[in-house]
């Protein structure tokens, strides 16, 4: 397994529908932790990139109601 670490930037803060769908991508086989930053307006998730590409993240957090903007390049 490799992990990484993607970060996304969002415009709309999270609500309670919007992180009920997140317990849901937390279930998905490959993802291993999402963590929200509501004062940078960021979610960083840590997944198996054998298993996932960072634009199926992406397109998880989506579904899940987070307006996903841009990933962010980490340094």
């Amino acid at each position: 397994m490799t992990y990484l670490e993607a970060v996304y930037r969002y415009q709309t803060p999270a609500g309670e529908p919007e992180l009920r769908a997140i317990d849901s991508v937390r279930e998905v086989y490959g993802i291993q932790r999402i963590q929200f930053n509501e004062k940078e307006r960021t979610v960083r998730v840590l997944f198996d990139a054998s298993r996932l590409k960072a634009d199926a993240v992406a397109r998880l957090l989506r579904q899940a109601g987070i307006d996903v903007q841009e990933q962010l390049v980490l340094a």
